[in-house]
């Protein structure tokens, strides 16, 4: 039983961003950049293999992010959604709401709107500022996030790449939570460019038209 807690506790990464805090020292800027297809197909690839056991995105659906992240549903179906038959459906955590009631007091939280809730520099600082620290239950604590009740789950991954390595899939996984908290963001982050191009072409025809009409008041 004792093992099957430390399994389990293993599987609930951001679990205290239901808590408060100011803005700590060690936040630093995300790099998220939502038209990057490429970092937000990896960070798909992350929340599902270190954050979804324990931790679900209720209001995004599989067919969205295959969509959206121009993946193949059925690529999508087989390595991704390991939840459910349907790649319509929503991308809701293994773990059943019982279950993680009785194991933990409270259900893990949903994290799709979590860089909304907390902002993006605070999930991606979060992610990269773990240590090691053998006075923790689980031996390591967190600089953004001091005393945090969960365990390091990116350890693994931490120990098997360089420094600027693991800050680019933290930086990956901080930018598909970018996503999933605003879906249709990257679509009007480019309708903002295409209509700035719109008005900076606009806007000669509009200078020229001024100058006719005002070139006999003087």
């Amino acid at each position: 039983m004792k093992k099957l807690a430390v399994v389990l506790f293993s599987c609930l990464p951001l679990v205290a961003f239901a808590a408060g805090g100011g803005k700590s020292e060690y936040e630093v800027p995300a790099p998220v950049n939502l038209q990057d297809k490429v970092s937000l197909q990896n960070g798909a690839k992350l929340f599902v293999n270190y954050c979804m056991g324990c931790h679900g995105l209720q209001y995004q659906r599989y067919s969205r992010l295959a969509e959206d992240l121009e993946i193949p549903e059925e690529l999508v179906q087989e390595k991704l959604n390991f939840t459910t038959d349907k790649v319509g459906d929503q991308m809701r955590t293994a773990m059943a709401s019982e279950d993680a009631k009785a194991w933990f007091g409270n259900a893990p939280p949903d994290l799709t709107m979590v860089t909304r809730y907390r902002s993006e520099d605070w999930v991606y600082s979060y992610l990269i500022n773990f240590y090691e620290d053998e006075s923790r239950p689980f031996g390591y604590n967190n600089r953004v996030f001091e005393n945090v009740g969960m365990p390091h789950v990116m350890a693994s991954l931490e120990e098997e790449l360089s420094e600027e390595e693991f800050k680019q899939e933290m930086g990956d996984l901080t930018n598909f939570l970018a996503y999933t908290a605003e879906p249709v963001r990257p679509l009007r982050e480019r309708l903002g460019v295409y209509v700035l191009v719109f008005l900076g072409i606009l806007l000669v025809p509009a200078y020229l038209l001024k100058k006719e009409y005002w070139k006999d008041v003087h």
